[in-house]
């Protein structure tokens, strides 16, 4: 696998409080990237980081894919005001912008590139629909959408699950391994363990003033977790249980 972004012994935070040091890291193609942690472990200081809003207090950022910084972002939900007076169609048009700029529209070919991602999202049947009338999982597709448009190497998703439902999240992380098997890479901040272990094939932990980086299943053990303060003892001998029979039977 190749690199997107090579990370070096990165430092992170701001003058008064450094939230975690020493990081090196890559964020390879082909890769989905979870990034964890308790609230004030630093999840939103790399986003930050990563959409260049802000500095890494030491270390190195090196793209190798594309221009720096070209990422397709989806924001959390609770960040987009949905009383913004444009459509379905619009909103995903909008991730197009690099290609036709700000004062030209959309031709012909691009008009189709959106109609595609609509439908892949599953919401080309309300394209045209203000944004102020939709559910939180129809603004979510068209979100997705998007990013589809986009079309960029890193693909960077802020809570991408939150205020969905099941049917909704299976068909986005459809769309994630479709952008995983283009060797796209993948990173989500997210808040729910259960959506990273099936999902992702790397995590960064972060807490403890500590950032803890490798495959899932060396980085997410409940040892790392509690000391991490992603969750507790209790919470932790909970999650990572033995199935009993009766659970062993009915994944037969």
């Amino acid at each position: 696998m190749s690199s997107v972004l090579e990370l070096r012994n990165l430092a992170l935070g701001y003058r008064d409080l450094t939230l975690f040091r020493g990081l090196s890291m890559d964020i390879e193609s082909g890769s989905t990237l979870a990034v964890l942690g308790a609230n004030g472990s630093g999840k939103s200081t790399f986003v930050k980081m990563l959409l260049g809003l802000i500095d890494p207090l030491a270390g190195n950022l090196n793209w190798t894919q594309g221009k720096p910084r070209e990422i397709g972002y989806l924001a959390q939900m609770t960040e987009f005001d949905r009383r913004f007076p444009i459509r379905v169609r619009d909103l995903a048009a909008m991730g197009a912008w690099r290609g036709f700029g700000l004062r030209r529209g959309l031709d012909a070919a691009a008009q189709k590139r959106v109609s595609a991602a609509l439908d892949e999202a599953g919401v080309l049947d309300i394209a045209d629909r203000p944004l102020h009338q939709l559910s939180g999982g129809q603004l979510q597709r068209a979100l997705f959408a998007r990013v589809i448009m986009q079309d960029a190497p890193l693909i960077l998703l802020d809570e991408p699950f939150a205020a969905v439902d099941q049917s909704t999240e299976a068909h986005l992380l459809s769309i994630i391994r479709r952008w995983r098997a283009e060797g796209r890479a993948v990173v989500l901040v997210v808040h729910d363990l259960s959506s990273v272990l099936d999902h992702c094939s790397h995590a960064l932990l972060l807490g403890g003033q500590e950032a803890a980086y490798g495959t899932v299943k060396d980085v997410l053990t409940p040892a790392r977790l509690v000391a991490q303060g992603y969750m507790s003892e209790s919470q932790a001998s909970w999650m990572f249980r033995s199935p009993t029979p009766m659970q062993e039977a009915a994944h037969v």
